[in-house]
């Protein structure tokens, strides 16, 4: 693959179009996101054969000039985005979304691919800041006043982690003169170089709501249309995940301190996220929360993860990223057939007596083992490989915690499970059998990717070894 930067204006071109065709906005993201998976394709073939691809930008290398790169670590990145943004557009096609819907995702995917691919903090400044808006349009694009509200507060959370990794990457430039990626191992070396990384994580965790700093992200993501949701939690959250993890494994040994902090941090959110889900009354806020959850798990894998140079636990991370992006987005898209079925989400409505459960409850049901981890999902290999790498670090206490978080996911996930498939008397009167739609197939069919992922989780894995090749 000759230019991997259309995998950034391809989305951006396509975001312009819809917004100038409304009409045509539903095939024109069709049409895009099925070329992004295509040229995604090709990159990963190319990485495959010959290794890393790095593209300067107008000719000029770092550090004057900007770099797109794509190593495995991206390259598994963009294949989960690419792999999502197929399906959700396939479902949003058939369903009522808004037509200013396509311009807002598709320049989220655009966003997205420009994080995932550039080597330069400035750079990524930019993608993050163009991301959060967008992401802030889709999750008021339902319209409900707890939409708006949700995204106001997703807007405050996002301008607070802006102007935090800002001063990071402002004080990243005075210590080092440069802002590209191989400016992070030098700011682990001092006082001031360490205070901007700090500055540069802090605001990443709020962006991507990781434990305590996740206030915003529940109502932001249970309030949203179910498309919209699908992304937010599957997509967006990753991008600052993503940044977290790329950060750790720059700044090597010398970011031991950072990623203790983000083991804790992980630890809190995994047990908090968890303790909530179980005692949420609606479904939706239970799948919201249960994000938290797994930020928080992801979190903890990044942080016990230690030098990619010595260990290969960060790949842990990485799956469990495309893991849970292909769970979640069936989730979130299964909740909104559900409660378009009861006519509500309430979990205390969800017995059925009359009605057979439908193709969405099984999408859930399919999801929900691959959230929890059991195999062969692609959520059980990324935990045997945590598991597995910190037994033999003699780390038992973060493979207590994280058992622990593994049987709460159960508790709250198997309350929705059993109550589906158990009868007992509707709470609505509305409750109905819909026939099937896009919707359904596309559910079902990404829980059934993530299931089946952990068959074929040597191919994400072989890519993720090319990031040290």
């Amino acid at each position: 693959m000759s230019d991997i930067s259309l995998l950034v204006l391809l989305p951006f071109l396509a975001a312009t179009l819809a917004a100038g065709l409304p009409y045509r906005a539903a095939p024109l993201g069709i049409l895009a996101t099925v070329l992004n998976a295509l040229l995604v394709l090709s990159l990963c073939i190319a990485i495959l054969r010959s290794g890393p691809v790095v593209q300067p930008i107008g000719g000029w290398i770092s550090p004057l000039g900007i770099a797109f790169v794509a190593d495995g670590l991206a390259a598994v990145m963009l294949a989960m985005t690419a792999l999502v943004a197929v399906a959700v557009s396939l479902q949003a096609a058939t369903g009522s979304v808004r037509a200013d819907f396509w311009s807002l995702w598709l320049a989220t995917l655009g966003a997205l691919n420009g994080l995932f691919l550039s080597s330069d903090l400035f750079n990524l400044y930019v993608a993050f800041e163009i991301l959060g808006l967008a992401a802030v349009g889709l999750t008021a694009l339902a319209g409900t006043p707890a939409a708006l509200r949700a995204a106001f507060d997703y807007l405050t959370a996002g301008l607070v982690g802006s102007l935090l990794v800002l001063l990071g990457i402002a004080l990243c430039y005075s210590v080092t003169g440069r802002v590209d990626l191989e400016a992070v191992a030098m700011l682990t070396q001092g006082g001031s170089g360490r205070i901007a990384l700090a500055l540069i994580v802090a605001g990443l965790v709020v962006k991507a709501a990781l434990f305590p700093l996740h206030f915003w992200m529940p109502a932001a993501h249970s309030s949203a249309t179910p498309a919209a949701s699908a992304l937010l939690s599957a997509l967006v959250v990753k991008g600052a995940l993503y940044l977290v993890l790329r950060l750790s494994l720059e700044g090597g040994a010398g970011a031991e301190f950072l990623r203790s902090v983000l083991a804790i941090l992980g630890a809190g959110g995994m047990l908090w996220g968890a303790w909530n889900a179980l005692r949420a009354e609606r479904l939706k806020l239970l799948v919201a929360h249960s994000t938290v959850a797994q930020i928080g798990l992801i979190a903890l894998a990044i942080g016990v993860a230690g030098d990619p140079l010595q260990t290969g636990l960060w790949q842990a991370a990485a799956l469990l990223m495309l893991s849970h992006a292909l769970a979640k987005a069936a989730m979130f898209l299964a909740v909104g057939r559900i409660a378009d079925a009861l006519g509500h989400d309430r979990i205390s409505g969800l017995n059925r007596e009359s009605l057979r459960p439908g193709p969405a409850e099984f999408a859930f049901a399919i999801a929900a083992i691959s959230l929890i981890g059991l195999p062969p999902t692609a959520g059980f290999i990324g935990k045997w490989i945590l598991i597995d790498g910190l037994i033999e670090a003699g780390a038992a206490h973060w493979v207590a915690l994280i058992l622990l978080g593994t049987a709460l996911s159960a508790a709250y996930l198997v309350r929705v499970v059993s109550r589906c498939l158990r009868g007992g008397p509707h709470v609505a009167e509305t409750a109905r059998s819909l026939p099937w739609r896009t919707g359904d197939v596309v559910a079902l069919g990404l829980a059934t990717g993530a299931l089946l992922l952990g068959l074929a989780a040597a191919l994400p894995l072989t890519l993720l070894e090319t990031s040290f090749a």
